[in-house]
């Protein structure tokens, strides 16, 4: 256990080092999120109404940030299929290490990144007038709970890249995932106009899981909840589903890297 984790902290170093020796990478990951926070807090804030006094500004920010978490899919996905067709995964069987350090040295790492991008939003959301109402423990659980979904959806890519291996493969069906997820979900627009069955579709959503938890916990208006349980206890909805999720993909994971491994 504690060579794994020591192989895992020196992989994580390893992704870290080739960031400060190429920082032009990190303009990938902050560039559009913060583009995203500028354009959904001018551009839309000015047409879209939701309750409470913060406005669209206040609402929109934990949508975005559950957004940039979701995108994590393929991020983590194609740096996997990378590795695999690079060689990188052949020079780690050589070595003496964990096979398992090797994903988690993956995930962990990108979880970091994107802990950077949620640093950057945050600043440039509270330019435009965000703001977290509910003091800092509760403001710092907002944003684990973010990272935690984050984490998630990083095993969730290593998943599918190690499943399709294939960089144009994992693009279109990171998309497939995101897409419905991300906007059929209460992130960037109220569900109470939305008929019946559409909205109850959404509320089960776990991404609106997340962002009405992230929401609550930031002190944000959320709009009005419907019956769903998960709209109306979106905090324990969203921890259960994500560490259910991870409980799920880690293993699958590392069945498909060893799988993967052995085929090279």
């Amino acid at each position: 256990m504690t060579e794994a984790l020591s192989d895992s902290f020196a992989l994580v170093g390893r992704q870290m080092r080739h960031i400060r020796r190429m920082p032009e990478q990190l303009l990938g990951i902050t560039v559009m999120p913060v583009a995203l926070v500028v354009v959904f807090g001018y551009l839309f804030g000015s047409a879209m109404q939701v309750p409470g006094e913060g406005g669209y500004k206040e609402y929109i920010m934990a949508g975005i940030f559950a957004q940039v978490m979701l995108a994590n899919i393929t991020t983590t996905a194609v740096g996997v299929v990378g590795d695999l067709n690079n060689g990188l995964v052949d020079r780690f069987r050589a070595l003496p290490i964990s096979r398992s350090s090797v994903l988690v040295g993956r995930t962990v790492a990108d979880a970091v990144l994107v802990a950077w991008t949620c640093a950057v939003m945050a600043g440039v959301g509270y330019l435009i007038g965000w703001r977290a109402h509910n003091g800092v423990l509760q403001t710092l659980a907002g944003f684990g709970l973010l990272l935690l979904m984050g984490f998630a959806m990083s095993w969730l890519g290593a998943l599918i890249g190690l499943t399709l291996r294939n960089a144009e493969a994992v693009s279109a069906l990171a998309g497939v995932v995101m897409m419905p997820l991300a906007f059929l979900s209460n992130a960037f627009v109220p569900l109470d106009g939305l008929p019946g069955w559409l909205r109850t579709i959404a509320e089960w959503n776990p991404v609106s899981a997340v962002v009405s938890a992230s929401r609550d916990l930031f002190g944000n208006e959320r709009g009005a909840s419907g019956g769903a349980f998960p709209a109306e206890h979106p905090i324990p909805t969203a921890v259960v589903v994500l560490l259910v999720l991870i409980a799920v993909t880690v293993p699958l994971a590392g069945r498909a890297y060893q799988k993967a491994a052995a085929q090279r």
